[in-house]
């Protein structure tokens, strides 16, 4: 049972950052909005949430790397001061 959770929200987790690079690409979404943000702590968690049954250490350092960089852009968008060109 705990396998096909793990397999689902790991699958679940590439789904949401595939698509939602997929539609920064696309303009659809900002890299620095929210949304953009938001899928990129969430969909790294839950791969490393997969990752946790079926262990793979590169990965995981991969997606635990990614969440953080992202937590880090929440943090800039939400309280860094924004520079005005």
């Amino acid at each position: 049972m705990m396998d096909l959770l793990s397999d689902i929200l790991g699958t679940l987790g590439v789904a949401a950052g595939l698509i939602s690079y997929f539609l920064v690409q696309k303009g659809v979404l900002s890299a620095t909005g929210g949304t953009y943000l938001i899928t990129n702590v969430i969909a790294p968690l839950l791969i490393i949430f997969s990752l946790l049954i079926h262990w793979n250490f590169p990965a995981f350092l991969l997606e635990a790397a990614w969440a953080s960089i992202s937590i880090y852009g929440i943090y800039k968008h939400l309280y860094l001061p924004r520079r005005h060109s």
